[in-house]
């Protein structure tokens, strides 16, 4: 349900530029594969459900050939043979062989699922066999069939439908290779593993396209293109004259410094049952940062298309979530602008109103992703009353100092919910790491002569700053009238995950591409499937 027009862009819509993504089936008759990839354990065995594919005899021949080239089969290490297929056999007749290492179990010899999980998306070396010109690749469950699907799906991503044709790489399809193992009975499989990775390749392609070509206008097409004909999903696409109606003086704030509309994106799915509080994610959505005023220097300031990498995470876990037909309700909002420098651009000095009636002065506009964030969190909180709410944004790059490229840092005002997020990163090996959401941050924030807030504390702890400025603008008690009365109030759980220092990266190996990551995405899709609310 469509609540207001938007601009349909004729040129590079999505599916001009959506093709990075490989679509597979689960099952594909194996004489369909002209490529394999076989999982080889360190004592030379192959999964069980391999075995039964591919004839005793080749699989003596594989372990000769292993022998002959010297592997020690140790993980991620990786061989590629040729026709060493019997002519009778369906084995494709070019196989990449990787190891897996040694057998791995507890004293009870179960395999740890984090483990088994991490082993098949790096196991999965897709990317090897489309160098080699493989066009539809098998793929051994191998550890764990989530875990390959996924591995294959985010490997072979790429971002190249602007070069011109001769400069694209290969497109290249793949299935999984022989019957599922029997990890189809567990909650994760195959079509899981597809999903995950879809749904972060979808955040990839939002990030990485460059800003022209993904304004507020077309990142709403895009999502709404994505989502189309999916079950118990609403779309709700707001303009600028709804801000102004709800008072949202800190989002137009930002907003009028670029000539690009602004569009509030509000998504709602109904897994759950009608009554049932929603889970809430909300996600920071600028599409290009120059940093207003206070300008950016010009060095990577191209990589700010990805400023809205915290949206694109949020719509993508989404349409995983719905895919998957999760039974529970969440409702996203994705406050949507540009950040630029112009005459109508908000000044250092300014001071706007947020919609909860907060005045806040502006210290610095680069410091804007918490202003359009504070109506987001606000309007989100306090009409739907979650029973949780996350927020994802490239809010500081504090975080990426502190925590470089491995961990996303959570701010919670909750122990289960941090638990929840905590054990989902483990899983998908997409972690999370905690830092403090202390009242003592907050002081740093209240120096104004002028406002009740201001928007940028100086360098000192000022992700944990830039925490506290969200929470509050979360609806529900003020925090600092239970610290006085010593009790604590039935409250919506709050997440603040600062995904700036894990927004891109250079690292071109695995399952893991250059450029924009898509991360948390995976995360969230595990914590909202895992947890029941």
């Amino acid at each position: 349900m469509f609540r207001h027009a938007f601009r349909r862009l004729p040129y590079f819509s999505s599916k001009t530029l959506n093709r990075s993504f490989s679509t597979s089936k689960a099952r594909h008759a194996n004489t369909d594969y002209d490529a394999l990839v076989l999982g080889a354990y360190k004592d030379g065995s192959f999964a069980e459900t391999i075995t039964k594919e591919i004839p005793s005899s080749t699989q003596e021949t594989i372990r000769q050939n292993l022998k002959l080239s010297n592997a020690k089969g140790k993980f991620g290490e990786v061989r590629v043979f040729y026709g060493i297929a019997e002519e009778s056999s369906n084995v494709p007749k070019q196989i990449a062989v990787v190891g897996l290492g040694k057998k791995s179990s507890d004293e009870k010899g179960e395999v740890d699922l984090s483990e088994a999980l991490e082993k098949a998306r790096h196991a999965a070396c897709v990317r090897v066999l489309r160098e080699q010109g493989a066009k539809f690749i098998g793929v051994d469950p191998m550890t764990h069939e989530h875990g390959a699907a996924e591995g294959a799906s985010l490997g072979l991503y790429s971002y190249d439908s602007l070069k011109s044709k001769k400069n694209q790489r290969p497109e290249v399809k793949f299935g999984r290779y022989g019957e599922s193992p029997s990890s189809e009975l567990s909650e994760l499989t195959w079509e899981t593993g597809l999903i995950y990775a879809d749904a972060q390749n979808f955040a990839r392609y939002l990030a990485e396209t460059p800003s022209n070509l993904m304004t507020p206008s077309i990142f709403v097409e895009n999502v709404i293109s994505k989502l189309d004909g999916l079950k118990n999903v609403e779309i709700h696409v707001r303009d600028q004259g709804w801000a102004i109606n709800n008072n949202m003086g800190a989002f137009l704030a930002v907003a009028k410094g670029s000539t690009e509309p602004l569009r509030f994106l509000e998504i709602h799915y109904k897994g759950g049952k009608e009554d049932e509080k929603p889970l809430a994610l909300v996600g920071k959505g600028i599409t290009f940062d120059s940093g207003g005023i206070s300008i950016k220097p010009s060095q990577n300031m191209a990589a700010m298309k990805g400023d809205m990498g915290g949206g694109a995470a949020v719509a993508a876990s989404l349409y995983g979530l719905a895919k998957l037909q999760v039974p529970i309700n969440i409702v996203a909002s994705i406050p949507l602008c540009e950040n630029m420098p112009s005459g109508h651009a908000i000044k250092p000095g300014d001071v706007v109103k947020a919609m909860n009636g907060k005045s806040i002065e502006i210290d610095n506009t680069d410091a804007e992703g918490r202003l359009i964030l504070a109506d987001a969190i606000y309007y989100t909180s306090s009409t739907y009353k979650p029973h949780s709410l996350i927020d994802l944004a490239t809010l500081t790059g504090a975080i990426g100092i502190s925590l470089g490229e491995v961990y996303a840092g959570v701010f919670t005002n909750s122990e289960s919910l941090w638990t929840q997020l905590s054990n989902a990163g483990k899983t998908t090996h997409d972690p999370f790491w905690r830092m403090p959401l202390h009242p003592a941050y907050k002081k740093q924030i209240k120096k104004s002569t002028v406002a009740d807030i201001v928007n940028n504390s100086g360098r000192m702890g000022s992700s944990c700053s830039a925490a506290g400025f969200l929470e509050e603008f979360v609806y529900g008690d003020d925090i600092e009238k239970a610290a006085e009365t010593d009790v604590v109030p039935d409250k919506i759980r709050f997440a603040h995950i600062d995904i700036a220092g894990v927004m891109d990266t250079n690292d071109d190996s695995g399952y893991t591409t250059k450029g924009m990551t898509g991360r948390p995405t995976r995360s969230i899709i595990e914590f909202a499937r895992k947890n029941t609310f």
